[in-house]
């Protein structure tokens, strides 16, 4: 019964929802071709360039988002290909709160080859949903070549520094995941301890399973420790066991924000 009240939920909770269409104008995808690396990876960048007050999504939306979705099905000769997400803004959003991003933003991919000597082409699909009053779904295909130069793009760069300090930056102690049984699921209790990370910390859960929803956290803090409580339930309502150290959290303050991965038994 869960599993059918969150999908009517998150279906009631979306922004208003239209076909693509006309509307594929909101948003336009550049690639940035970027810059090979000494251990033969390649740096590029996606520029996603949207119509004034529109935005998108990062990739743990919020409850009033859309996560987007890659795909590089058309890009031969590559192995690997991994996306930086620069630190993203807080929405609030009809009651709701969704995560993303305004105007422009540059994500910056790391691919890997199989061979790293001569240009790479690279190719696919960004599927994103881009939102004012109302929500729209748009897919942005992409196609460009990868030059083998070491020149670095300064646009890029700036892009891969603007993401969320690591714990070890951050000066993050111990990370403890209590969990407790709920009706359809889990309870996750993530204590943190950590200084603030400025006013309003916003705390994003990510269970490491595409397949498990997470509820919004709810956050306390009390001196040097903060404490976000969610619940992760299946989607199609069968039981799961939650791997702690496939557990992602993401603190979001007003003076930094902090990308945690992995936490141990509370």
């Amino acid at each position: 019964m869960r599993n059918l009240l969150l999908a009517s939920t998150f279906l009631m909770t979306l922004p208003a929802l239209v076909a693509a269409g006309p509307f594929d104008d909101l948003a336009r995808i550049d690639v940035l071709p970027g810059w090979r690396t000494a251990s033969g990876d390649h740096i590029a960048g996606l520029r996603i360039t949207l119509q004034p007050g529109w935005k998108t999504y990062w990739r743990a939306p919020g409850d009033a988002g859309i996560p987007p979705q890659f795909s590089f099905a058309g890009s031969p000769n590559i192995d690997s290909i991994t996306p930086h997400w620069p630190t993203p803004q807080v929405f609030d959003q009809n009651g709701m709160r969704s995560i993303g991003y305004h105007d422009t933003v540059i994500v910056p991919i790391t691919i890997g080859s199989r061979d790293a000597a001569g240009p790479l082409q690279v190719s696919g699909q960004l599927s994103i949903g881009v939102c004012e009053e109302i929500c729209i779904p748009v897919s942005l295909e992409f196609e460009a070549l990868l030059p083998a130069t070491n020149d670095r793009d300064g646009a890029i760069a700036a892009a891969m520094i603007d993401q969320p300090l690591s714990a070890e930056e951050a000066n993050v102690g111990n990370v403890t995941c209590a969990i407790a049984p709920i009706d359809d699921g889990l309870r996750v209790t993530a204590t943190m301890e950590m200084d603030s990370a400025g006013a309003r910390e916003v705390v994003v859960v990510e269970a490491g399973d595409p397949s498990v929803w997470v509820s919004e956290a709810q956050v306390t803090r009390q001196g040097g420790q903060l404490t976000a409580s969610v619940d992760m339930v299946n989607y199609d309502g069968t039981a799961f066991a939650l791997d702690r150290s496939a557990v992602r959290i993401t603190v979001l303050g007003s003076d930094q924000a902090v990308d945690i991965h992995g936490c141990s038994a509370g």
